[in-house]
């Protein structure tokens, strides 16, 4: 149990510093229709992962607990897709977007797993 608060508690502060990073992310981004659009988009769906994520931990019970974390998989996903949008619509540098675009990757690996292991954690 004490492993899971820990966990629970690095992965609030994780997904914290990635919306922080979304934030700085979409403040450099070029003045332009598209950019603001894009950026706008961004910036929802990459802060709103540690909120869900912290209202997933807020749960009831296991089955909100996997309903919140689905929600916390589509916002983290959807942030991904922006961020290859930023990339491949050349609004910044490659560099500048990857390790974002690799800490979402982890961050939805992560989501998904963990919804795995508490769906068998429910059905025991």
């Amino acid at each position: 149990m004490q492993d899971e608060n820990v966990m629970e508690e690095e992965l609030k502060e994780r997904t914290k510093r990635f919306a922080l990073r979304i934030m700085k992310l979409v403040d450099s981004l070029p003045r332009s229709t598209s950019a603001n659009v894009i950026g706008r988009q961004v910036i929802r769906s990459g802060t709103s992962v540690g909120a869900n994520y912290r209202a997933a931990c807020r749960g009831r019970s296991k089955a909100e607990f996997i309903s919140k974390l689905g929600v916390v998989v589509e916002e983290v996903d959807e942030t991904c897709f922006w961020l290859e949008l930023i990339i491949e619509g050349s609004l910044l540098p490659k560099e500048k977007v990857l390790s974002l675009l690799n800490e979402a990757d982890e961050l939805t690996a992560i989501f998904v797993s963990s919804i795995k292991t508490s769906r068998g954690n429910q059905k025991s």
